[in-house]
């Protein structure tokens, strides 16, 4: 798809307004912006890796800000810091598995199962029902999340940030924890599609290729559009500060009944789309 002036413009806007909410909540970034970037006529080969890419840059930039406005902390021997390396170490390998048997599971039962999941969750947060806190679940939420986000691009920061408030963590944490974690999850996502789609694409044996051959295809418009990442990046990276301030001015009672609805509204809305 050619990106013009105003499309460029419109698909800043796209990710300014869903970073936004991503980095306030914790959630919407990809579930969100992946479906808009398809509506509008990119293919979903270039809309992913171009949305976690952007993720990615856009989570760390939020990251460092909820740690200054004291959201989170990432201090040395923190218990924020140690949920971040839990999640994202072990979402980093659930996300490389997700990534080799994707290829396996039709698209129909994945997205039923991030709709159902979401949905269910979103009843949990809003009817606050928590449980204790416990390193056990928080495993179980990363790689779930993950596994999640490498199967269908979609479904990491509710369940993340909704898990971590049913598991105790303070919902501010939550959000700060979710983001940070988001960008080494989302980058090895990138690279794991960019290097599976190249060596499925590229004809011949992969190994006997020059290695400069296989770059130049990994990195080539046939797998994604610079201009589009550009946009991305530029609209999630300008409005991380603001959505950083948006969590620490919210209260418990308020973060807790917008992460639940959003989450009722994320997962029907997967549930609409897939069966509609």
């Amino acid at each position: 798809m050619e990106i013009t002036v105003g499309i460029f413009l419109l698909l800043l806007c796209f990710a300014f307004i869903c970073e936004f909410i991503d980095s306030s909540l914790g959630m919407g970034y990809g579930t969100i912006l992946t479906p808009l970037l398809i509506l509008i006529g990119f293919e979903p080969t270039v809309a992913v890796p171009g949305v976690l890419l952007s993720q990615a840059f856009g989570g760390l930039a939020a990251s460092i800000f909820h740690n200054q406005f004291e959201n989170v902390s990432f201090k040395r021997d923190s218990k924020d810091l140690k949920i971040f390396f839990v999640i994202s170490g072990f979402g980093i390998l659930a996300t490389i598995f997700a990534a080799v048997v994707s290829i396996n599971i039709p698209k129909l039962v994945l997205t039923t199962y991030i709709g159902t999941l979401v949905f269910l969750m979103g009843f949990f947060v809003f009817w606050k029902h928590g449980f204790s806190f416990s390193w056990r679940k928080i495993i179980g939420i990363g790689l779930v999340s993950a596994f999640n986000k490498g199967l269908t691009g979609g479904g990491f920061g509710p369940v993340v940030t909704g898990g971590q408030i049913l598991s105790g963590q303070d919902h501010k944490a939550a959000v700060g924890v979710t983001t940070f974690a988001q960008a080494p999850i989302c980058i090895c996502g990138f690279f794991t599609y960019l290097i599976g789609r190249t060596v499925n694409e590229l004809p011949g044996k992969v190994l006997e290729l020059p290695m400069a051959e296989f770059l130049k295809f990994m990195f080539s418009p046939r797998m994604f559009q610079w201009e589009l990442i550009l946009a991305l990046l530029l609209g999630s990276l300008l409005v991380t500060p603001f959505g950083a301030f948006t969590t620490r001015s919210l209260n418990l009672e308020k973060v807790r009944n917008a992460v639940g609805g959003l989450m009722i509204i994320l997962g029907g809305w997967i549930l609409v789309r897939t069966w509609l």
